[in-house]
């Protein structure tokens, strides 16, 4: 036998090892002898690297950094789902189903895993990429991640060699959790807080050998754009396990609602036996050909509905209220509670959200409270065992001063929430915009974590985040845990952050109610931050889901000059606070240019997300309400009598999607 022969023969052997015990829980060898074999293909390919192969089994240790996770656009969309909270609710929707498809329906009945979606695609039979389901449209590839999990196969013995997605969830075992968080408090580090965050968060971690060590695993249940010979459900589920991928064997066919139903209450009592966490079942029409029929809404398909369990509860006693303070100032009371076991994990403490909800639960110190995990995450108080209430207990008052800086706190008009307004003095609220701003999502800066951050505030290195741009290696290296070269590397990552478009400065800014989406249609509307700044109320509001509240919001920003001037060092410094050379390589013409549109109704060929990205792609502006201004509204089926009369009235053009895409044509 070749050297080559060996190779390909011990890999293949490898790979059957590995799906005998990771997705059929039923291996046939010890781990020694698994790693024996490793180690000699390990050896075997190092001596004779023309052989490599990405997908070998020796490849799954990971050990690939990315920095940053490229955007990529879905082959196929993922779809969200429509939530049932009753039985009621499934009869109902079968009712809407019926009167499509007029004849007797089944349905496959699937456990609604908790864990994080994930899109893989496979083209000749390997693995090609793995992408995040993001939006919907777009997620973030995090293939080298993906590798490492060894439920997931590189290699399927797919019908035919065209590309085709699988859809599933990637989550982590209960067991594999528990373990994890050993080896943590083991190492004095803080443990993770569930199962399923912890899946989610390590499918981004930057080294993919750091994701080799958590416990992942990959279920799947849905397959893409494959133009099979698959006619159900039932049929598409046996194909992906007959292909080698880890498709849980609960998933039981049902010939009527009633046996929907009975799978339902089986499941509600059996739960916490499975290994993985769930959070309801998912109902599928299951002949393929009914699906189709039923189509799609713009979010979710009609044919499929998720029957959401209702939160565990526990009661336990109220010890104390603490109050924390976010970066906005926002004050958050938390309850601290006698520790109580709820749905497998040990509960201490609850948000009590703000003064309203304390008032309305009529909370008294030394209450026994009713305690839920809302999705089964987070904890949260639902109601008071009123007559267990201890003589003489004292009720829980709002506290008036800031726990932080000990400034008066005042609650606006028209919010739940308490706030500091101290912003440039309240510690909490300096670390807290300085965390933001750094973040991933942000200005993405790396080696900077919360402690240093806090320490650096604490020491005056920085005092709010344009400081960063100031700092020295000679200033970090004297800090706890931070050598001369993690010094270096914190400095040239904020150098680096420079070159981030300005929709990512704009969010990193910190202003109230102006998230991630918010800042990028801001930046779409008002190309540089000086246009922003001069914005009135009716501008603002005229962009596409920019209500009154975010626009009083950026208004009362750019109002404050400490505001504008930390603008201006950040401009000074590089910053990116305008979007042509962003913008410039996603246009695709400027047909459209100084247009607005009104997107209304779901259409036929495209989500709506989709048009609104193509006018966007165009250089069309999208608002989201009519006026005078309007150029057109895009108008599909089921389009809101009330826009059509007001656009009718003012005399707005409404066109089709089939007019839409003429107009966007390249002209012949």
């Amino acid at each position: 036998m070749s050297v080559e022969e060996k190779i390909k023969t011990l890999r293949a052997e490898l790979a059957l090892h590995n799906h005998k015990y990771y997705v059929l829980d039923a291996p046939v060898i010890s781990d020694y002898e698994f790693d024996q074999l490793l180690i000699n293909l390990q050896e075997l390919e190092q001596a004779n690297p023309q052989f490599f192969d990405p997908n070998s089994p020796t490849q799954r240790v990971g050990g690939t950094v990315t920095k940053n996770f490229v955007t990529v656009q879905h082959d196929h969309r993922m779809y969200s789902l429509d939530n049932s909270y009753s039985k009621e609710d499934l009869l109902d929707w079968e009712v809407r189903l019926l009167k499509v498809i007029q004849q007797p329906l089944s349905f496959m009945c699937e456990l609604k895993y908790d864990g994080a979606s994930i899109s893989l695609t496979y083209e000749n039979g390997l693995l090609l990429r793995a992408v995040t389901r993001g939006d919907g449209i777009q997620g973030d590839e995090v293939t080298a991640n993906i590798r490492t999990i060894k439920s997931i196969p590189l290699k399927v013995a797919a019908p035919s060699n065209e590309r085709f997605d699988i859809r599933g969830e990637i989550i982590m075992t209960k067991s594999g959790f528990e373990a994890l968080n050993e080896k943590r408090r083991a190492l004095g580090e803080e443990e993770f807080k569930n199962p399923r965050n912890t899946a989610s968060g390590s499918l981004k971690l930057q080294n993919s050998a750091e994701v080799a060590k958590r416990p992942l695993s990959c279920l799947l249940y849905s397959i893409q754009g494959a133009n099979w010979p698959i006619e159900t459900q039932k049929d598409m589920l046996h194909q992906a396990r007959n292909m080698g991928f880890k498709v849980p064997s609960e998933a039981r066919l049902a010939k009527n609602m009633d046996e929907v139903l009975a799978f339902i209450d089986y499941w509600e009592k059996h739960r916490h036996e499975l290994p993985y966490e769930i959070d309801g079942v998912v109902i599928k029409v299951n002949e393929l050909a009914h699906q189709n029929i039923l189509g799609h809404t713009a979010k979710a398909p009609r044919w499929a509905m998720a029957y959401k369990y209702k939160a565990e509860e526990a009661t336990t006693l109220l010890n104390q209220v603490v109050y924390q303070v976010g970066r906005t100032g926002a004050i958050t009371p938390v309850a601290e509670l006698e520790p109580v076991d709820l749905a497998g994990t040990v509960v201490k403490r609850a948000s009590l959200h703000n003064a309203d909800q304390i008032e309305k639960l009529d909370l008294h110190f030394g209450d026994t409270v009713v305690v839920e995990k809302g999705g089964e995450i987070i904890p949260k108080i639902t109601a008071v065992k009123i007559g267990l209430r201890p003589d003489g207990a004292v009720p829980v008052g709002f506290i008036d001063q800031c726990p932080e800086c000990g400034s008066a706190l005042v609650r606006l008009a028209g919010e739940a929430q308490h706030y500091c307004l101290n912003e440039q003095n309240c510690p909490p609220q300096i670390s807290g915009r300085i965390q933001h701003f750094i973040s991933r999502k942000a200005m993405d800066i790396d080696g900077l974590g919360e402690e240093t951050v806090t320490l650096m505030v604490k020491k005056g290195l920085i005092h709010d985040f344009a400081d960063l741009f100031t700092l020295k290696v000679e200033d970090i290296v004297p800090l706890e845990r931070m050598g001369e070269k993690s010094a270096q590397n914190l400095v040239q990552g904020v150098q680096e952050s420079i070159r981030q478009p300005y929709s990512k400065v704009l969010f990193a800014l910190g202003i109230r109610h102006v998230g991630e989406t918010v800042a990028q249609k801001l930046t779409q509307a008002f190309p540089n931050i000086e246009l922003l700044r001069r914005a009135t109320e009716a501008e603002l509001v005229a962009v596409d889901d920019i209500g009154l509240k975010i626009a009083q919001s950026l208004l009362n920003y750019f109002e404050n000059d400490e505001n504008w001037y930390r603008i201006k060092r950040l401009r000074a410094y590089g910053c990116q606070f305008e979007t042509q050379n962003d913008v410039e390589q996603k246009v695709q013409s400027r047909v459209l240019e100084g247009m607005t549109f009104v997107v209304s109704g779901v259409f036929q060929n495209l989500s709506r997300e989709e048009v609104k990205a193509l006018i966007i792609a165009h250089s069309g502006i999208i608002v989201g309400s009519i006026s005078g201004k309007t150029s057109y509204v895009l108008a599909g089926d089921q389009m809101g009598p009330s826009k059509r009369q007001k656009a009718e009235k003012l005399g707005i053009p409404i066109i089709s999607e089939e007019d839409f895409f003429k107009m966007i044509a390249p002209n012949p």
